[in-house]
C-alpha cells in the first residue's frame, strides 16, 4: 500500500519540494562528513567529535536514517 501511495503522490508539487529538501540535506551531510574527516586529519579531534555528534543527531532524529560510520571510522584498503 505504501508503494502505491508513493507512486500516486510522486508528482505532487509538495512531494517534489520535499524531495529537493531531502537532496539538499543529503548534500549537506556529505559536506559535513568531509569536514569531520578533514578536521580529524589535521588533529582537531575535539571539534570533529562535536560535529560527529551533531551529524548523528541529524541523521537519526531529523532524517530517520540509520547511523553510518564516520569518515574517521572507515577503513581504507590501500
Amino acid at each position: 500500500m505504501a508503494k502505491e501511495d508513493d507512486k500516486r503522490y510522486a508528482d505532487h508539487p509538495k512531494e517534489k519540494e520535499a524531495n529537493s529538501y531531502r537532496m539538499a540535506a543529503e548534500a549537506a551531510l556529505q559536506q559535513l562528513d568531509w569536514t569531520i574527516g578533514y578536521l580529524h586529519g589535521i588533529h582537531k579531534g575535539k571539534v570533529a567529535q562535536v560535529l560527529a555528534k551533531n551529524r548523528a543527531h541529524i541523521r537519526k532524529n531529523l532524517m530517520d536514517r540509520e547511523e553510518e560510520p564516520l569518515p574517521t571510522q572507515v577503513t581504507r584498503d590501500t
